[in-house]
């Protein structure tokens, strides 16, 4: 429900220099957040109707090598207002089948990027010329300047992410997750279409972008800024079209394949290979949780109950090269990704899902915030928050930190091993910590739902300022939760370490 707009955007205005000749727009139309809004809630009222790809059986052609052959050409890089960042768009592919459309902002007015394959170079892939001028495109990304890297780029699904505060990506975000981790199919919302427009007083860019799926439609405007990292400021108005048994908000998705505790059944010579290596909770009780990641042996949905969040996170603590060994992918500079709530959540769950993997390729971390209320059809939600790309939390950390979990055969090493035990050893660092010593009180409070603890301890390492709580853990079959910290005098000195042991049936 756009209307035809007034005066024109020029489209010469729009392209960064001469030799962008084959950048063509559409039409001018009228464009406003609450215009955006208003399209979102036709939308769903209306039956769902997929994205029909032009010529599928030409972009199925397009595999993950022939993809990556076809370039936007720089010098046709779209600069939506003075001074902003110049955007390339991505072209669509076997992966990036469902085409979105991209728009330019300026003045209230909108005007549509038309595809033209000139806008590419291709390489060995240059059977990709032969799509149809309807095409459409697969996402964008936002560059620093020409011929640098970009900082943040949208590409599939609902999905996008950015370096933070080095050039190395990692884990991405969603619009939205949709019964993930129910025994049905996981259904992924798309952004359909791309508003770019360029951000006045701020270091930045602006996003809009319509949600489309067969349980939902909703409006998205996320404020991109560069500052010590990147943070997406993201406002969402999301209408059900049925209901949906599992709302996943504020999604993140990783990848964990092996760290500390899973180096015995890693095939690969690296010391460890993930993109995240824990969940940070922040609760609305004002508790610090840690919860380090498992590649388990099946799927595994854990849920952390909690009220007015005060936000959550996958982060990546280890940030040493020589826990990775990794000089081609740089695991040590993925960057962390905090969600940051605006406003009261009310109650409902942070969820963690854990699936197994074999590989380095698979995304198989995923977390969200699960509102309590159900989310039923004709419902509309909308909710904002933020999330901040960068090598840590934004906030300050008065309170030890778990920077490393290990475990192993129970007992002493040297012939009295506990083979029927699990040892866990747990470093603690940050806080009061580096000043507190042995004689000084502090013990580790450590529980589990199943099973039990013994031989618990907590000392100071030795010419460290770390300190290393360790016990044994007697499991029974099943899983159980495990939950330490480190305390002195009845204060709690560090978060809340929480840990699932799974342990295999026995038989007999």
């Amino acid at each position: 429900m756009f209307l035809a707009g007034g005066a024109a955007l020029a489209a010469s205005a729009l392209r960064s220099n001469p030799a962008s000749a084959a950048l063509s727009f559409g039409e001018p139309v009228r464009f406003s957040w609450e215009a955006l809004q208003s399209w979102a809630e036709a939308v769903a009222s209306l039956p769902y109707r997929p994205a029909q790809p032009s010529r599928p059986e030409l972009i199925r052609r397009i595999d993950f090598d022939a993809h990556r052959q076809i370039r936007y050409r720089p010098e046709a890089a779209i600069v939506p207002g003075p001074g902003s960042y110049p955007v390339e768009l991505f072209h669509v592919g076997r992966y990036f089948m469902e085409p979105v459309r991209v728009f330019i902002v300026r003045n209230g007015e909108s005007r549509e990027v038309r595809y033209n394959d000139a806008l590419f170079n291709y390489g060995e892939a240059s059977f990709a010329r032969a799509l149809p001028a309807n095409t459409g495109f697969a996402g964008f990304r936002v560059m620093r300047a020409k011929g640098e890297a970009d900082w943040i780029s949208f590409l599939g699904a609902s999905y996008f992410r950015s370096p933070g505060e080095t050039k190395q990506y990692g884990l991405s975000a969603r619009g939205l997750a949709i019964d993930t981790g129910m025994p049905e199919p996981e259904e992924f919302p798309r952004f359909s279409n791309f508003w770019i427009e360029s951000l006045e007083g701020e270091d930045g860019i602006m996003i809009y972008a319509l949600l489309d799926s067969r349980s939902v439609a909703g409006a998205y405007r996320i404020r991109a800024v560069r500052k010590t990292g990147v943070i997406t400021h993201v406002d969402m108005v999301v209408h059900a079209r049925k209901d949906v048994h599992r709302l996943g908000v504020a999604p993140l998705t990783s990848m964990f394949w092996y760290g500390k505790t899973g180096r015995g059944k890693a095939k690969d010579w690296r010391p460890e290979i993930h993109d995240s290596d824990g969940l940070a909770i922040w609760t609305g009780a004002g508790e610090h949780i840690w919860r380090p990641l498992n590649n388990p042996p099946a799927v595994k949905l854990s849920s952390f109950l909690d009220k007015s969040p005060k936000g959550f996170g996958l982060l990546q603590r280890e940030r040493s090269f020589e826990a990775y060994q990794d000089d081609n992918v740089f695991y040590n500079r993925r960057p962390s990704v905090w969600i940051e709530p605006t406003g009261d959540w009310g109650e409902g769950a942070v969820q963690l899902l854990e699936i197994p993997a074999d590989d380095e390729t698979k995304d198989n971390i995923v977390a969200f915030w699960n509102p309590k209320t159900p989310y039923r059809a004709g419902d509309r939600i909308a909710m904002s928050y933020s999330i901040y790309w960068r090598n840590d939390v934004p906030f300050a950390q008065n309170y030890g930190r778990v920077i490393a979990t290990r475990r192993g055969v129970g007992g002493i090493p040297g012939g009295r091993e506990r083979h029927s035990a699990t040892k866990y050893v747990i470093d603690f660092e940050g806080g009061e910590l580096g000043n507190l010593h042995n004689e000084d009180g502090v013990v580790l409070r450590v529980a589990a739902s199943r099973g039990r603890c013994d031989s618990v301890a907590a000392y100071r390492v030795v010419d460290q300022k770390r300190w290393r709580g360790i016990f044994d853990y007697l499991p029974e079959d099943g899983t159980a939760e495990l939950r330490a910290y480190l305390e002195r005098d009845g204060h709690a000195l560090t978060e809340t370490w929480l840990y699932q042991h799974v342990e295999a049936p026995r038989p007999g």
